[in-house]
């Protein structure tokens, strides 16, 4: 057997060691992806807009969490009190998105989980309050709303659409 280079290159390369699921399977996933997740600046964007934005947000974090900074608006809801708290506080019709403090806490994950299992709907926001935070959008914390500079690792500078 002859090899090319690109048979060379495919045997070896990391990325399609595991070949691509088929269009059909990616779909279906990504589309499931989607029922399940929603981006910080989707988030931002709805509830900027006038009117109800369809859903309400969970911060999920401790209090000391939830004091150093939380989205304006959000519910202070931490994961291990939801079973005892979720029905006094969050209306079983309208969707929930949870969000802890970034990508390497899965603590919306958990509050997603918990909250599904109380028969909430529920999706998770990705990127967390760090995110948040760093694409410039308005917090709150205990002593009053702050903003920052949008990094612009994870926001555009001059544009407030990413284009995604």
């Amino acid at each position: 057997m002859v090899m090319t280079s690109r048979t060379t290159a495919t045997a070896v390369n990391p990325v399609l060691r595991v070949p691509p699921a088929s269009p059909v399977a990616a779909a279906a996933y990504f589309g499931a992806s989607l029922a399940f997740h929603a981006d910080v600046s989707d988030v931002a964007s709805a509830l900027a807009a006038d009117g109800d934005p369809g859903f309400v947000v969970v911060d999920s974090r401790s209090t000391a969490s939830w004091d150093q900074g939380h989205v304006p608006g959000a519910i202070h809801l931490p994961t291990a009190l939801i079973p005892q708290q979720a029905a006094a506080l969050l209306d079983p019709a309208v969707p929930v998105v949870t969000y802890c403090w970034g990508p390497g806490c899965n603590g919306a994950t958990r509050a997603a989980l918990t909250l599904a299992q109380l028969g909430y709907q529920v999706k998770e926001m990705l990127g967390g309050f760090e995110y948040w935070a760093r694409e410039g959008f308005a917090f709150e914390t205990w002593e009053g709303g702050e903003r920052r500079a949008a990094d612009p690792l994870t926001a555009p500078v001059d544009d407030a659409d990413c284009g995604c």
